[in-house]
């Protein structure tokens, strides 16, 4: 199938027709070839189903939907079947924004406080100097992540994720460096329903779902699992697929929370590469989408000189002399990418059931050269290899942890001395005992459903398995001084927050 791909590519890239022809070749790439090259992807990538979109020109070329809801399961994904879109939803959030920018009712200049005065971060002069356009552009100076496993899928509300985000030392000076932050677009949220005196959900349906024709799109996770078209949602277990529960995650809604599918993602993206309309009526302000697709913090560079950076809910990057404007989503089972390229009037989309792929960029981009008249690129081969030789190599040191466990490794003390309850300031408290055989258990305080298996690497180190396979698996070492445990150092996968939290022992 690669060949076939690359012959007709080849043929739209090189042969010189008239324009009608050339049109016409790229079109039976896009409707024909498209169709055998996602196949095999879903295969390689181990994705069960997907559903993609592409809009040109104002015309929907590409509806449908790939492959099946659920491992082991029959059911096929179409169209209308529902994916967790995870932070694709921030634009509709920043959307939401800027248009009551336009109408008065607030200035993204505003300073949050001037609606939430009892949001605080650590530094009282940036609690001070935030506004709601640093929110939306991720600039208050945490780090990529910073603090979300206290609040992902935890049963903390809104407001404690607000009052906890007071708890964060952030990572850099306020505004000096770019960190992508959840707990700020939910704050964004939380303002919104000040200005407008509606939760965040019912605007945004109220606002732009409803007029969009977006009827089938859910704001809230808690809706997915009730809804009937709907996928299941998949991760990686010791090298095995395997479904796994919807995230529940409306404590973040505004960051994430929303499912749609691509028919009506379709709608979305062909109404904002129309300036906001749908038809001859206006549903969002053409000053608003300006205002959310303008460079406000500079990403990355990349050697060829090109630029990466974040405007309000969308990356913004430079490609081949033409500007992009796209984001991804990823949440537990799901990962998803929505694309725009502006001065060719293209919309992509694509929803994945499982949250470790790559084929949500390496198909964007394939097919985004086709339209450029590009040479293929093998994008989806290529990054294969280097994701493969990862998880070769994760699979590999997870490995030799396990191994080093069932030599049954004594740890410096007696198990005894590890239990009790143990606190950090951000996240809370979390409770160790003895549980099966050698082993430790760790309880946590705002993951009641969670736990995580401590296992003796000898010394002070445990090897912790989550019960949720999204948090994966870690080291904890633990802090000894005296004979007396001091701390235990918590980390959890990557996916989730990058850095560790020390809990000292009460």
């Amino acid at each position: 199938m690669k060949k076939y791909y690359l012959i007709l590519l080849l043929c739209v890239l090189q042969l010189h027709f008239t324009a009608t022809a050339q049109n016409a070749n790229r079109s039976r790439f896009i409707t024909d070839s498209l169709d055998n090259y996602i196949n095999r992807s879903l295969t390689n990538w181990r994705v069960p189903g997907a559903a993609v979109c592409i809009v040109k020109d104002g015309r929907i070329i590409l509806r449908k939907g790939y492959g099946i809801k659920e491992l082991g399961l029959a059911t096929k994904v179409d169209e209308n079947t529902l994916f967790m879109i995870g932070s694709n939803t921030k634009a509709f959030t920043a959307t939401a924004m800027a248009m009551l920018q336009t109408q008065n009712k607030l200035s993204l200049d505003d300073k949050v406080t001037k609606y939430l005065p009892d949001f605080k971060l650590e530094n009282k002069a940036a609690t001070d100097m935030v506004t709601l356009r640093d929110l939306l552009c991720h600039r208050i100076g945490f780090g990529t992540f910073q603090g979300d496993f206290t609040y992902w899928t935890s049963n903390l509300t809104r407001k404690d994720v607000v009052e906890r985000m007071s708890h964060i030392k952030a990572m850099y000076p306020f505004r000096s460096r770019w960190g992508y932050t959840n707990a700020a677009f939910l704050t964004a949220g939380e303002v919104m329903e000040k200005v407008t005196g509606k939760p965040w959900e019912n605007y945004i349906k109220e606002t732009l779902l409803a007029p969009l024709g977006m009827t089938s799109t859910l704001t809230l996770s808690k809706d997915l699992a009730t809804s009937f078209n709907k996928s299941a949602a998949h991760t990686l277990v010791d090298g095995r697929l395997a479904a796994i529960p919807y995230p529940q995650i409306d404590n973040l809604a505004p960051a994430g929370s929303m499912s749609s599918s691509a028919n009506d993602m379709c709608k979305w993206v062909l109404a904002l590469l129309a300036n906001g309309k749908v038809g001859a009526k206006d549903v969002m302000p053409a000053a608003a989408l300006r205002a959310t697709q303008q460079p406000q913090m500079l990403v990355g560079g990349e050697p060829d000189g090109t630029f990466s950076a974040y405007g309000l809910g969308w990356f913004l990057q430079g490609y081949k002399g033409h500007r992009i404007i796209m984001h991804t989503g990823g949440v537990n089972g799901f990962v998803s990418s929505v694309t725009l390229v502006p001065d060719q009037n293209l919309g992509i989309v694509i929803l994945t059931n499982t949250d470790q792929n790559n084929l949500i960029e390496t198909l964007n981009f394939d097919v985004i050269d086709a339209y450029l008249k590009l040479p293929f690129r093998n994008n989806s081969d290529a990054a294969l290899t280097v994701v493969k030789g990862n998880q070769q190599r994760d699979l590999a040191r997870e490995k030799a942890l396990r191994d080093s466990t069932a030599l049954n490794l004594r740890p410096a003390l007696d198990l005894n001395n590890y239990t009790g309850k143990y606190s950090n300031d951000l996240y809370g408290s979390i409770t160790i005992a003895k549980g099966e055989a050698n082993d430790l258990e760790v309880r946590f305080e705002h993951h009641p459903k969670m736990y995580a298996r401590l296992q003796s690497l000898g010394g002070n180190r445990f090897y912790a398995t989550f019960s949720d396979p999204v948090f994966g698996r870690a080291v904890f070492p633990f802090l000894v001084q005296n004979n007396r445990v001091v701390s235990v150092q918590v980390k959890v996968a990557n996916f989730i927050e990058f850095g560790a939290y020390d809990f000292k022992r009460k």
